[in-house]
């Protein structure tokens, strides 16, 4: 059934497809943020009991996934850049085709010698603005090897086991300045019932 597709119809479900590629990276990008926090506190905690080779083995995960993550960022950025590029050639082929049709109209109104020359003037512009599409569907296929490549590329820009020791760290550090905090404001609340309790003697 799908030969008998009109071309708007393929092209919604080509902007479809893309829609629900960017939704996919998205959704992955945000699953390897909670994987990064999750491996930061198992770290804390095999640092904690002094268990050095499951520190090491969650710092080699922290890295796979900072690395992961990196990659998925440039994959979307892609695949967005593409869709703007998509669009852009379909405003340019809608104005032509809009052009086209106001031009022919007004061949016809002018009279059959003019319309010859809008009318091949009309094609040209179809036979471009059907050219460009194509590009565009080359381009877009091409999006997939262009990430497979940054799989690749992204492995030369893993976070060194320094910068991964320094990300555990600083999470521990915050976690224990938010403790404090908390112990601060218990007692002060403490200091303040003891005041009141003084006070009601």
């Amino acid at each position: 059934m799908g030969l008998f597709k009109s071309e708007e119809e393929r092209r919604i479900e080509r902007d479809i497809k893309v829609r629900q590629g960017i939704r996919r990276i998205e959704k992955s990008i945000r699953e390897q943020g909670k994987f990064q926090d999750e491996f930061i506190k198992n770290a804390q905690h095999a640092k904690k009991i002094g268990d050095t080779s499951q520190y090491a083995f969650i710092r080699n995960s922290l890295k796979k996934t900072a690395t992961i993550r990196k990659m998925l960022e440039r994959q979307l950025l892609t695949v967005k850049n593409a869709l703007l590029i998509k669009r852009q050639a379909e405003a340019s082929a809608d104005f032509t085709q809009a052009m086209g049709t106001m031009a022919a109209e007004i061949g016809r109104m002018f009279g059959a010698t003019d319309l010859v020359k809008t009318q091949g003037e009309w094609e040209k512009a179809m036979a471009q603005s059907q050219s460009m599409e194509e590009r565009m569907d080359l381009f877009l296929d091409s999006v997939e090897d262009i990430a497979a490549q940054d799989v690749e590329m992204a492995s030369s820009d893993a976070l060194s086991d320094e910068e991964i020791d320094r990300m555990i760290d600083a999470e521990t550090e915050a976690e224990h300045q938010k403790e404090l905090g908390r112990l601060e404001g218990l007692r002060a609340e403490l200091d303040s019932l003891k005041r009141e309790g003084e006070k009601q003697k």
